[in-house]
């Protein structure tokens, strides 16, 4: 959890009023401050009343005000040194660009670990392992993750389906039913398109599994198991970027899970698909 708050806290505009933003320029701006403080400091520091601070912090999921303050003093004691990840600055070498992409993609894997639990992933790869079929959808930049737990899940006997067409995906969620099971994923999770596969895939009761930065977006809110891949954003680098490396990490996850409770028959797909492949190539 504490290294969560931050990707929190960087979730877009339109997921926090203009009270909760001013609580978030403060913490952002005096961590330390914000940490050792009390709720009555910081609501003079800002000028939002203390039961303002109280929903705020339950909001992006801490049960009291001492609980946040806990967990921000703790992500203060281990976050990064600022010269190994924040701010590109114009003088840095490529040394020290090379350190701070490197560094931001082991923060996202950190955040998003913080965020998963074992009971979450038992739920997802019963799901993923008793289901007739298994569909991965994901649109733009998502589509990468998607077609790569595709690939992944294909050296597993679950009979999978992806596609990078969107009108295909359409007609592939359409086709689902209550005994498949889907993973959506997508960054913002207030994709038009992705949230349109969603809402067929609810019209057909299809559990689905999403994968997104966000736990209050409008993808969150319709999927019946979340995991959140997070991200801190610097300059020149969208969070996104950082996001894809957690999604695909937990795709990983999921893919080994998988494999592990289908050992025998796993291990048969992929000798059968090594096999095929050796004898496509020269020797």
């Amino acid at each position: 959890m504490p290294n969560s708050i931050f990707a929190k806290l960087g979730q877009s505009p339109s997921g926090y009023n203009q009270t909760e933003s001013k609580l978030i320029t403060y913490i952002k701006a005096k961590p330390a401050e914000a940490a050792t403080g009390t709720i009555r400091e910081m609501a003079e520091e800002t000028g939002v009343s203390t039961a303002s601070i109280s929903r705020f912090v339950k909001k992006i999921g801490f049960a009291s005000y001492r609980d946040f303050s806990v967990a921000l003093a703790s992500y203060n004691q281990r976050k990064p040194p600022v010269d190994l990840f924040g701010e590109i600055e114009d003088a840095d070498d490529t040394a020290a660009i090379t350190k701070k992409v490197f560094a931001g993609a082991q923060n996202a894997l950190s955040m998003t670990i913080d965020n998963l639990t074992a009971e979450k992933l038992d739920q997802a790869v019963k799901w993923l392992t008793s289901a007739k079929r298994v569909g991965f959808f994901g649109i733009g930049g998502s589509s990468i993750a998607a077609f790569d737990a595709y690939h992944k899940f294909l050296r597993t006997p679950i009979d999978v389906i992806s596609h990078p067409d969107y009108d295909i995906q359409l007609m592939q969620a359409v086709k689902l039913t209550p005994q498949d099971t889907a993973v959506v994923i997508s960054h913002s999770g207030r994709n038009e398109d992705t949230l349109f596969v969603a809402q067929k895939l609810k019209d057909n009761q299809v559990p689905f599994i999403a994968i997104t930065s966000f736990a209050d977006s409008p993808l969150a809110e319709m999927a019946n198991l979340v995991f959140l891949s997070l991200a801190e954003e610097i300059n020149f680098r969208s969070e996104s970027m950082s996001s894809l490396v957690a999604q695909l990490t937990i795709i990983d996850t999921l893919f080994t899970l998988a494999g592990s409770k289908l050992p025998t028959q796993t291990q048969h797909v992929v000798d059968t698909m090594r096999d095929v492949i050796e004898s496509t190539r020269l020797h």
